[in-house]
């Protein structure tokens, strides 16, 4: 819906806060609003002023409107220690958020899908899944399906809870906790999701469109060839695959865009037009939108 960009005021901006940016680009985030932290390390403002300014072209280089995007100067530290001064900042965030993150349209209209993002065991009442939902509507004792990364299993929303309050039903944009009936803790992990019964499949094998970043933007240094082994981040799963390269391209440079053919070692709940993350040792090495659903 929307982002908070940290950024250390006695640092500037670092290569993550760039590939923090370019990610939010790429996987559709509307509008960023920027906390400057640790403004209490730096004495002179002349030097918070370049700071903004480096921010703000960062934004601007990829497509985020950097002159307009609200700044707050502050200190978590003096926030988290009661400071007058520091919770004003975080008062401020709050109000930036308010007044220039839209409130996104939710939807609703299409059928209920929601990502696993954790699964806990509560004693003498089942298994519970949380996540966002992404859209559409579960009411109470609706049949789901759980798809990915495993065989597809249907089974029964019995419960939902939001806040620790439960409701008869969630919506799109809702962060909520499903009991599941008749399943086991082990039987369900991060990166299934939640569904209408037949909306969504499972699939190892598609084409996409990729951007790879490059050096400056925190990607690799060195080109890649087909049957490249990276991990593919789609909602909240992560699963290796394997990448093959357009006949007649020897190898993929470090800025480029190309069309590639991805096999997964898991089947992942995926439809065409999906974003997706790709990262190899813990950083993003590249972006990509799902543009052919193969197998």
């Amino acid at each position: 819906d929307g982002a908070i960009l940290v950024v250390s005021a006695a640092d500037g901006p670092m290569p993550q806060t760039r590939e923090h940016i370019l990610l939010a680009r790429q996987v559709g985030v509307p509008a960023i609003v920027v906390f400057l932290n640790k403004v209490d390390l730096v004495d002179d403002p002349e030097l918070l002023d370049l700071v903004e300014m480096e921010i703000r072209d960062l934004l601007s280089k990829y497509q985020f409107p950097g002159d307009d995007t609200p700044i707050v100067r502050g200190s978590a530290t003096a926030a988290l220690a009661g400071k007058p001064e520091g919770e004003e900042a975080i008062a401020n965030l709050l109000k930036a958020i308010d007044s220039f993150i839209p409130l996104p349209t939710r939807d609703i209209d299409k059928p209920f899908l929601m990502c696993i993002e954790d699964v806990f065991n509560i004693e003498g009442r089942g298994t519970v899944v949380t996540g966002r939902v992404e859209r559409g509507i579960l009411n109470r004792m609706d049949e789901i399906e759980i798809v990915g990364l495993r065989d597809t299993r249907k089974t029964t929303a019995t419960d939902i809870e939001m806040f620790r309050k439960l409701l008869d039903k969630a919506q799109a944009g809702d962060n909520v906790g499903v009991l599941l009936r008749g399943t086991k803790k082990d039987e369900v992990e991060r990166g299934m999701v939640l569904s209408k019964p037949g909306t969504i499949k499972p699939h190892t094998k598609f084409k996409a469109e990729v951007y790879v970043l490059s050096k400056e933007e925190g990607g690799r240094h060195t080109p890649f060839f087909t049957n490249y082994r990276p991990q593919f981040y789609f909602r909240t799963s992560d699963v290796t695959g394997t990448v093959a390269l357009p006949s007649g391209v020897e190898m993929v440079m470090p800025g480029d865009n190309v069309s590639v053919d991805v096999e997964l070692i898991a089947a992942v709940a995926m439809e065409k037009g999906q974003r997706f993350a790709i990262r190899e040792g813990g950083r993003t090495i590249g972006a990509g939108r799902v543009s052919e659903v193969v197998s």
